[in-house]
């Protein structure tokens, strides 16, 4: 047998050593900070427009499809444009991406302070959509490209995570101070010192990452993309408020269609902006079906949650706020120990039971009433907070550590699709059930003829009315809009409990033993 000479040898290691991946170095985690800003526009943002939905229906009086448009537009255009705009950052660069969003969502958020009525403020929250659509998966496309070693890359997707649910807890405090002391625009405003200091640090400690040889940019499949998801997503808003109608069931089979061209143009490209193959992985399925049952239940339960403690406990702003806190701190807790429990138990296990957490919490909002229900909503909203932060680390890190570092930013577009088609389906769906069963038990005996519609279009508008009626009539009116909305809230929780509670048997049905990367494994194993 042949001795292997000095230079062989030699060889022979360069070649394992380019096959092992790098550890990431201090400047790399210094850059995960910088992507912890992004995180923080995007986070922030969309909690603390929950905690101003009542001072923006006082102040612009919106009707009850605007108000819904107002909280879900953002996640509609974000959600259709997520595919595209990751393509797009692997093509001409994910730092680049990053810090274009950064500069739109500051504008953006810019318009939206100062808006003037419901439609401006509509089209400003379609705009902010459309920066926010670049910067999530620039975020985790730079995160696989500067975190190759697996278990790092966890830890780094724990932090991201974690630093997600650290900006939707500092939401509700920012803006509830902010409401108390200033007008209801000024929510938007903490964007913009975020935003600079993003676009200042981002040259300095990102490395640009891309794809090498991106293809040709199909534009037929971005623009079917984006019209599978808006349409469906709007017909199921509009089926859950107002019933089955013909014209929904149109718009959603517009949806339908387009999704179907969409898979078969997918199936034919030589360069598709989606690969397909991803989705025939059970563990790749399960993920991104989880990630997107959890933030269905978080976002519902945070849109009918402020209005509960604000408009039937009545608690101010910043108290609502700080009751909100302790659900979003255990979602920054739970992700951050995600690196430690995948260690020990497959992650299918994890998500499972972290899925059944969520599914309790839940359940326990059914334990809410009109007259005090906070140890309930803490108590439940922690679980499900706790749970949410376990599901979405996992089913993050399953989703990018599954796909080749040049194809980054298209597999991480597909998790965050659908994150932001869950924040949207969860406001739509659940919200809407909650003002049907709203509607359908309000007393409006006592409220004059030419007021009732305002009373009957939310809880916002119900209170609202009772301010300028005699005690004994704003008396029955609060009573009975009180009581209805807090019904509302039982049957979403019935609902979401049985919705988290089959996402965690089918994530616990899907584990299987994973097996231990190559590169983790001793090197006698390896030869």
């Amino acid at each position: 047998m042949e001795t292997p000479t000095a230079s062989t040898r030699t060889a022979h290691a360069r070649t394992a050593a380019s096959r092992a991946p790098q550890r990431a170095t201090a400047r790399d985690w210094a850059g995960l900070g910088v992507l912890a800003l992004a995180l923080l526009l995007i986070s922030v943002d969309a909690t603390v427009l929950d905690i101003a939905v009542p001072a923006i229906s006082a102040h612009l009086a919106p009707s009850t499809p605007q108000l819904l448009w107002i909280i879900d537009v953002y996640s509609f255009v974000l959600a259709g444009l997520l595919v595209t705009m990751g393509v797009v950052g692997d093509r001409i660069g994910r730092r680049k991406l990053l810090l274009l969003g950064a500069a739109g969502f500051g504008l953006a958020s810019i318009l939206a302070a100062w808006s003037v009525n419901p439609g401006m403020l509509i089209a400003a929250r379609a705009l902010q959509g459309v920066a926010g659509a670049t910067l999530m998966p620039a975020t985790l496309g730079l995160i696989r490209a500067m975190f190759t070693d697996p278990r790092q890359r966890t830890t780094a997707i724990a932090v991201w995570s974690a630093v997600a649910g650290g900006g939707a807890a500092l939401g509700p405090l920012l803006g509830g101070w902010l409401l108390q002391h200033f007008w209801w625009g000024s929510v938007f405003l903490i964007n913009l010192p975020v935003m600079a200091a993003l676009i200042a640090l981002g040259p300095l400690l990102l490395p640009e990452s891309k794809d090498p040889k991106p293809g040709r940019f199909d534009v037929l499949s971005a623009g079917l993309s984006m019209l599978t998801l808006v349409p469906i997503v709007y017909a199921v808003k509009e089926i859950a408020a107002h019933g089955v109608a013909v014209t929904p069931l149109l718009i959603a089979l517009v949806g339908v269609v387009a999704g179907v061209l969409f898979v078969r143009r997918q199936r034919r490209l030589a360069d598709p902006m989606l690969d397909l193959r991803l989705f025939a992985r059970p563990r790749f399925r399960t993920a991104v079906l989880t990630n997107l049952l959890a933030v269905f239940a978080l976002a519902g339960v945070l849109f009918f949650g402020s209005q509960y403690l604000q408009l039937v406990l009545g608690r101010s702003p910043l108290d609502a706020g700080l009751l909100l806190l302790p659900g979003m701190a255990a979602s920054m807790v739970t992700a951050l120990a995600c690196a430690w429990l995948v260690r020990w138990w497959q992650p299918g296990r994890v998500l499972g039971g972290a899925l059944a957490l969520a599914a309790v919490g839940a359940a326990v909002f059914l334990w809410l009433d009109a007259g005090s229900g906070v140890p309930a909503f803490v108590v439940g909203f922690l679980l499900v907070g706790a749970g949410v932060g376990v599901a979405l680390t996992i089913s993050a890190d399953l989703v990018v550590g599954s796909a080749p570092a040049e194809r980054a930013g298209a597999a991480a577009a597909v998790s965050e699709t659908a994150y932001e088609a869950g924040v949207a389906l969860g406001v739509a769906v659940l919200g809407s059930v909650v003002m049907a069963v709203f509607r359908h038990g309000l007393d409006l005996s006592a409220v004059p003829e030419a007021q009732m519609a305002t009373a009957g279009e939310s809880l916002g508008g119900a209170v609202q009315v009772a301010q300028q009626l005699p005690d004994r009539a704003a008396a029955l009116l609060l009573h009975s809009a009180q009581h209805a909305f807090v019904s509302g809230v039982h049957v979403a929780a019935i609902a979401t409990a049985l919705i988290l509670g089959a996402a965690a048997v089918i994530a616990w049905r899907a584990a299987k033993p994973a097996r231990r990367p190559e590169s983790s494994r001793p090197a006698a194993d390896r030869s």
